[in-house]
């Protein structure tokens, strides 16, 4: 298997440059780490805006340096983005980063409550200078009783009913990716985009928030509307005696030692799917006319279905499923998806340096590069992809202290002092 990213001649998905991109122009400094922050500032960078990275000195942002199940946050959520790696404790390091807000469209940050104004980078302070700023924090919780807490996404998971509603019985389980922390930057950005609109509007800028906990909320509403119709907590999804409203919704064993996920979720699919595999019994039968007869008869249904699926191979039942348009799936593994076909053919995956990630030379990863997820979107003339790799740390201080005026003088001086971390060799950019 290549983890490395195809390149395709396809026309109508391929990536924009950073010069059609909608947010050209904007500028951002974001303040961050983990996943919430960096994914916000990603996706605003996706979208053309000009992010910048502040990252301490001397390492820089500490996610780099993470392991485990942690190891991909870097390169996964901080493409697009440029690197100043400087001492924010230092008088000439925060009087650099001060300038740099001077001029800035946002600032994004996903630190404690009150960490910024410490530094003296929060909004009043940084808005007494541009006020025209629009500040993004991004926080566990939104203002209200609990907005001191920390927060995880797995914290969140728990007391927002996610964690319940995804193990089984007795057995809460987060959910596996870090669905809440992914979002809350999505929500952030989409209140950084309104915010500019209104500054286009009326010339001023301000704060907006995104809450890691109201966040959970949001993928929980369906479930909180359901109790409220039925009078009762819902069963979670890993109750594997949940009741569900389909004939198939299920994972099924197939000849080769695979599985398979089918759904039949409508009458028309069930006649056909019973036509297609030989079920004329099933079909035929009047006490499985109706919906609610088939999801009544799920067991008996099911000890049939599986029965016929398991004389199946897994490639053959998944043909077959196409082409009868029903709903079905692989049950993949995060390594089958380098080599997705609909990922690379619709620009998907886009190559990504791994090795930019960690700062010790030691750090080999078993693959350089490999296709990582773009934005699910696509926009009037292309998907946005990569136009900066993830960033060195501190790559591209130097270009960034220029742009401020500084002479080389005064860069060397920062430099030499260890208020700015800027390594010495051209910022590297993908062709």
């Amino acid at each position: 298997m290549s983890h490395d990213a195809k390149s395709h001649d396809t026309t109508s998905h391929a990536p924009r440059t950073a010069q059609r991109l909608p947010l050209s122009g904007i500028r951002v400094i974001e303040f961050s780490h983990m996943v919430m922050g960096p994914s916000c500032g990603m996706i605003l960078a996706d979208l053309g805006a000009d992010v910048i990275k502040i990252e301490p000195a001397p390492g820089g942002d500490n996610t780099r340096r993470l392991t485990g199940p942690a190891v991909g946050f870097f390169p996964a959520f901080n493409r697009n983005k440029r690197s100043l790696c400087v001492d924010l404790k230092s008088p000439d390091g925060l009087a650099l980063v001060r300038r740099l807000a001077v001029d800035a469209d946002v600032v994004v940050e996903n630190f404690r409550p009150g960490a910024m104004d410490r530094m003296g980078l929060g909004r009043e302070a940084l808005q007494a200078d541009n006020p025209g700023l629009v500040y993004c924090s991004l926080k566990g919780f939104l203002p209200g009783p609990y907005e001191h807490r920390a927060a995880l996404d797995e914290v969140v998971q728990m007391m927002g009913g996610l964690a319940y509603m995804t193990g089984p019985p007795g057995r809460p389980l987060r959910a596996g990716s870090s669905v809440n922390d992914i979002m809350g930057g999505l929500f952030g950005a989409l209140a950084v985009l309104a915010a500019l609109r209104e500054r286009d509007l009326t010339g001023r800028g301000g704060l907006v928030q995104s809450g890691l906990f109201e966040t959970n909320m949001v993928l929980m509403a369906q479930h909180m509307a359901r109790t409220a119709v039925e009078g009762r907590d819902p069963p979670p999804f890993g109750d594997p005696a949940m009741r569900k409203p389909w004939p198939l919704y299920d994972i099924f064993d197939t000849r080769d030692g695979e599985q398979v996920f089918v759904g039949v979720v409508t009458e028309t699919q069930w006649r056909g799917f019973c036509d297609a595999f030989a079920l004329d019994d099933l079909a035929q039968d009047p006490a499985l006319a109706r919906m609610a007869d088939l999801a009544a008869a799920r067991p008996r249904i099911l000890a049939r279905v599986g029965a016929v699926f398991a004389t199946l191979d897994k490639a053959e039942l998944m043909a077959r499923c196409e082409a009868l348009g029903l709903p079905f799936s692989p049950i993949n593994r995060p390594g089958d998806l380098f080599d997705d076909p609909h990922l690379l053919a619709s620009g998907g995956l886009l190559p990504t340096d791994l090795t930019r990630a960690r700062p010790d030379e030691a750090f080999r990863p078993a693959t350089d590069n490999a296709g990582l997820p773009a934005l699910p979107i696509s926009l009037f003339d292309g998907r946005p992809g990569l136009t900066r790799q993830p960033p060195r740390v501190g790559e591209h201080g130097r270009d960034i202290a220029r742009e401020l005026g500084l002479r080389e003088d005064e860069v060397a001086a920062l430099i030499e002092a260890g208020v700015l971390v800027a390594p010495d060799v051209p910022a590297m950019e993908p062709t």
